[in-house]
């Protein structure tokens, strides 16, 4: 049973290939790397979230409205493919607060989102880190490659809290996908990383909005 939901809009997908060994060696040790075309993949997805909220209740003011940023990798565990979160970044600090108490890897940032007709524009910065991206992009045509489907198509997450490794498994229709012609300005995220990919154009992607529902988190079993 669902215990949360939430509405994405205006959602842009940056994905850039990255050596698998680059990547492998920041994975929790349970989880296994996936390939497209012998790369792994990166990924930045910004979004605006609207009608956040719990199973049975309303929304709650302040609480239901924010941007988000998210950087992730693609994974496998036990045959089942998802999603490896780096961080999550919230405009909303309350939201950054109570999901780490469930040791989800969110954290409070400055993010912002402008729309000028079928330009669009994102800018990021955590503080903390110094880890900045400024993006502008327009839409395009639509597209359902079999890549588009690999990477967006994901409905399990992990993340480990101790020894312990859990899963968050999410609802929603499939994805339907636009181009997004893409002009990175300034990027410095997954400071982790070695390498120059913050200095290369992604691959990118556009949809418009998802209504999503969020399960409680599930232990994996050794």
């Amino acid at each position: 049973m669902w215990m949360m939901t939430q509405t994405w809009q205006d959602v842009l997908f940056l994905h850039w290939p990255i050596d698998p060994k680059e990547l492998e060696k920041h994975l929790p040790e349970e989880l296994k790397l996936e390939l497209f075309e012998q790369n792994a993949w990166l990924s930045a997805v910004f979004f605006k979230v609207h009608r956040h909220r719990l199973r049975f209740l309303p929304t709650i003011p302040g609480m239901n409205i924010y941007l988000q940023l998210n950087v992730r990798t693609y994974v496998e565990y036990n045959g089942m493919k998802g999603i490896y979160f780096f961080h999550l970044d919230v405009t909303n600090y309350f939201v950054s607060k109570i999901t780490a108490l469930g040791s989800l890897p969110y954290r409070f940032s400055k993010i912002l989102a402008k729309q000028r007709e079928n330009h669009f524009s994102y800018t990021s910065h955590y503080k903390a880190c110094d880890e900045r991206l400024r993006v502008t992009y327009t839409i395009e045509d639509h597209t359902n490659t079999n890549f588009d489907q690999w990477i967006v198509e994901r409905y399990h997450s992990w993340a480990k809290w101790k020894d312990t490794l859990f899963r968050i498994d999410i609802h929603h229709s499939p994805w339907e996908l636009q181009r997004a012609s893409a002009t990175i300005h300034s990027n410095t995220l997954a400071s982790f990383m070695k390498g120059n990919f913050q200095g290369t154009q992604p691959i990118a992607h556009f949809a418009k909005n998802k209504v999503a529902k969020v399960f409680p988190p599930v232990v994996e079993r050794k």
